[in-house]
């Protein structure tokens, strides 16, 4: 095994699968077995820093599934340098991993309540291991579901995932598109609409949310209209992270690092910052 002595040393991972999930989006499953580290599981709404060897590295959610820390999925869209280079990694190839850092979805914390989740885009990434844990959990009593959205029906993440979610028990998936295809049959419209489609009891209920600024702004504010507490809110806040570990300053929104206060934080305590232009 490999002993990580210090947190900002990329350690070389093997590539043991890639899969192309859209057009532009691929998720990649890396060897972590070797990792010391690999015996904690990461918890739902992590990220890792990934290093593409002569080009540089990249903080990318972790997309896999928590009882399985020995293989990691991270979910890339080729929109950059470093994250063409990353997209473009076949099996057997070599990525130098640190992490997982950050805060974390608070799934244990709602087991026995209903959970909303709120995702744009690639922010289903970032959630889709916390929606694995709420969905595979027998023991969980409360309602979970699951509202996603993309622009097109080609831009979908995880068809088969979401296929296993709209069988999970207590679960109920909509989806909606920004522009729907001939053969489309769910919703079209943006993502916060679908919260007026749902019923459910706001005193016992919370809300994941993930994707796009504007979108996670807007879905908010219906939150709160429709009797959402900010302290039932959580967000997923990843942004312009670099080092990772609370020295660089270039994820600092307000007093918050993001790297180290989030990714996932609170509603109440972003809530003075929030809606504000320029931050």
């Amino acid at each position: 095994m490999i002993a990580v002595t210090d947190e900002r040393t990329p350690i070389p991972v093997p590539v043991v699968r890639r899969r192309r999930e859209t057009r532009d989006v691929f998720t990649i499953e890396l060897d972590a077995s070797a990792l010391i580290d690999a015996a904690r599981p990461f918890r739902t709404g992590q990220f890792n820093m990934l290093y593409a060897f002569g080009v540089g590295e990249a903080p990318i959610s972790i997309s896999g599934n928590e009882a399985h820390p020995e293989r990691i999925a991270h979910t890339v869209r080729a929109v950059g340098p470093v994250t063409s280079a990353l997209a473009k990694l076949r099996a057997g190839d070599v990525v130098g991993l640190r992490g997982p850092y950050g805060t974390a979805w608070p799934v244990e914390e709602y087991l026995d309540r209903d959970v909303v989740v709120v995702a744009g885009g690639l922010g289903l990434a970032p959630l889709a291991p916390a929606i694995d844990a709420l969905a595979n959990d027998a023991s969980r009593t409360g309602r979970l579901i699951i509202l996603a959205g993309a622009r097109t029906p080609a831009d979908f993440l995880f068809s088969r995932r979401v296929a296993a979610w709209r069988k999970a028990d207590r679960t109920e998936v909509l989806t909606t598109v920004d522009r729907a295809s001939p053969d489309w049959r769910d919703h079209v419209g943006v993502v916060p609409a679908l919260l007026d489609l749902v019923h459910v009891n706001p005193a016992r209920t919370a809300a994941l949310v993930c994707g796009p600024e504007v979108m996670m702004r807007f879905t908010v504010r219906r939150l709160l209209a429709k009797g959402f507490t900010p302290t039932n809110v959580w967000l997923s806040m990843e942004r312009s992270m670099r080092c990772a570990v609370g020295l660089c300053g270039h994820c600092q929104v307000g007093p918050f690092f993001l790297c180290k206060d989030g990714p996932v934080v609170r509603y109440d305590r972003l809530a003075f910052l929030f809606e504000k232009r320029e931050i």
